[in-house]
């Protein structure tokens, strides 16, 4: 962060903080984060509130993104309303539109200690992450406390409702971006028609978080620290987060671990099933892990499209790219018998 940007955040922290100084002692680009960054921030507040030394962490567009991403500032409605359905997030403290600051919009919440290096998380002799039965429960307790949320939200009022069964719904979206798309994917195709043949009919909605895997949670050496990255979050079946969660292509190595990689699928399930007081469809979970490859193929053709096209020079996007035949032969493989 270079000093001109170091000295707008140090003001704009003191406005909303109300001290009569704040003064940045660290300043650092976290790694990871191919749509978003986020910066490490210790501030000290001289006075006020917050007076004292604060570990902050402030999230911003990366030059480039995906346009199924939401905006920094739906990302902090979407933070506010999990944190307080009582889902273990990052306080939410302040969001920033005022594009003078950083020339770009951006929030500010508070940092957890812990990491979210989904090949560490996942290693059979990882040291983080605590005992990994409690942790598989304890992350379908997060889960199910995020689709506790349920529209008509006003808060949320930014995310599309619609009438349609939401298989169908992401059907459509996808369908539509590979007919435009200038190279034609024939086995994504294939997986789009055997989901419309075997779509189920519209149930209950509720807020998903639509990116729930490992990789997207912070662990210590105890357990859970926090669920992150929001930004894909939407009004869906909740069984599409379920399937994403538990779906081959985010088991990272592992792929006998069912639930992310890092436990068993009926550890998962009996963690949400307890809180939610719902029974998970065990059947129906594997139509929503065939929808997760192709969806995140498609997030992989975008992502590697953002640096072909000139508009990031990124080699992760570029690498991401290099998963999609991966994906449409476990699609195919999923598939085939039908």
């Amino acid at each position: 962060m270079d000093a001109q940007s170091r000295s707008a955040i140090e003001q704009y922290l003191s406005d909303v903080g109300q001290a009569s100084r704040v003064e940045l002692k660290l300043a650092d680009l976290l790694s990871g984060g191919a749509i978003q960054e986020n910066w490490r921030i210790d501030a000290e507040f001289h006075d006020g509130p917050y007076r004292g030394l604060q570990s902050l962490v402030i999230r911003t567009d990366a030059p480039s993104g995906v346009s199924v991403s939401h905006g920094r500032a739906q990302e902090y409605a979407l933070l506010i309303a999990a944190f307080e359905a009582g889902v273990t997030v990052p306080q939410p403290l302040w969001l920033c539109e005022d594009r003078s600051v950083l020339g770009r919009p951006f929030f500010v919440m508070r940092r957890v200690e812990g990491t979210a290096s989904a090949h560490l998380i996942a290693r059979a002799d990882s040291r983080y992450g605590g005992d990994r039965r409690e942790l598989a429960e304890r992350l379908g307790r997060e889960m199910a406390r995020i689709h506790s949320i349920r529209p008509p939200r006003q808060d949320l009022d930014f995310l599309p409702l619609y009438d349609e069964a939401p298989a169908r719904y992401l059907i459509a979206h996808a369908r539509s971006f590979l007919d435009s798309y200038h190279t034609p994917y024939p086995a994504l195709e294939w997986g789009l028609r055997w989901l419309e043949r075997h779509a189920p009919p519209r149930g209950e909605v509720v807020l998903t978080h639509r990116d729930f895997r490992t990789g997207n949670y912070m662990v210590d050496e105890t357990g859970l620290t926090a669920i992150i990255d929001w930004e894909f979050s939407a009004w869906s079946d909740p069984l599409e987060d379920i399937g994403w969660f538990c779906a081959r292509c985010w088991r990272f190595g592992q792929p006998s671990l069912e639930a992310g990689g890092i436990g068993e699928r009926e550890d998962f399930y009996r963690g949400y099933e307890t809180e939610s007081g719902r029974r998970i469809d065990r059947e129906q979970v594997r139509y929503w892990e065939v929808m997760a490859h192709v969806h995140w193929a498609i997030i992989a053709i975008q992502q590697a499209e953002r640096h072909v096209s000139g508009e990031e020079q990124s080699l992760l996007l570029a690498l991401t790219g290099h998963i999609v035949p991966k994906l449409e032969w476990e699609i195919l493989n999923m598939t085939e018998n039908d």
